[in-house]
């Protein structure tokens, strides 16, 4: 990582999910899930492979609505709290390419909602710059999006609504 201050190197993205903590937290830790969500609109996971442990590692890749391939990205889980946080790092396969560590926390209000907020931290701030020209924060945006409608279909699925 770069000496660079994080405030330049980082990007928030916040969602308020109209559901408890612990579904929101669900919804990252199961495969089964996280396929339904995890991309931008356009863009599924193709492959899903999670082993949602710390120490443990993932591996997805996308493939475009066209049939397009997206190139293969993966990382380690670093930290899990079930219900309130996971941080993890993450970088395309393909040597040489440059390791972030996102930290995903769950905040739950007293009307049982939870503001994820997502935070992502770039080795640099010219890589910082290069995902935010790559449409980094449009193509997360829309993968919360996604997960809002996840989450609401696992509290349909319990009765919930």
């Amino acid at each position: 990582m770069s000496d660079e201050p994080e405030n330049v190197r980082a990007i928030t993205i916040t969602r308020l999910i109209d559901a408890p903590a612990h579904l929101v937290f669900a919804a990252h830790a199961d495969p089964v899930h996280v396929k339904r969500w995890f991309g931008p609109v356009g863009w599924p996971l193709s492959t899903c492979e999670m082993d949602f442990r710390v120490g443990g590692r993932f591996h997805f890749q996308m493939t475009s609505d066209a049939g397009e391939l997206g190139p293969p990205f993966g990382g380690t889980y670093l930290e899990i709290v079930p219900n309130l946080r996971i941080r993890y790092d993450n970088s395309f396969e393909a040597p040489g390419s440059p390791v972030m560590v996102t930290t995903l926390s769950f905040d739950e209000d007293a009307e049982g909602r939870t503001l994820l907020t997502h935070h992502t931290v770039f080795e640099s701030q010219a890589v910082h710059d290069e995902y935010r020209g790559l449409g980094f924060e449009e193509g997360t945006g829309s993968s919360l999006d996604l997960l809002a409608d996840e989450v609401r279909e696992m509290v349909a699925e319990m009765g919930g609504g």
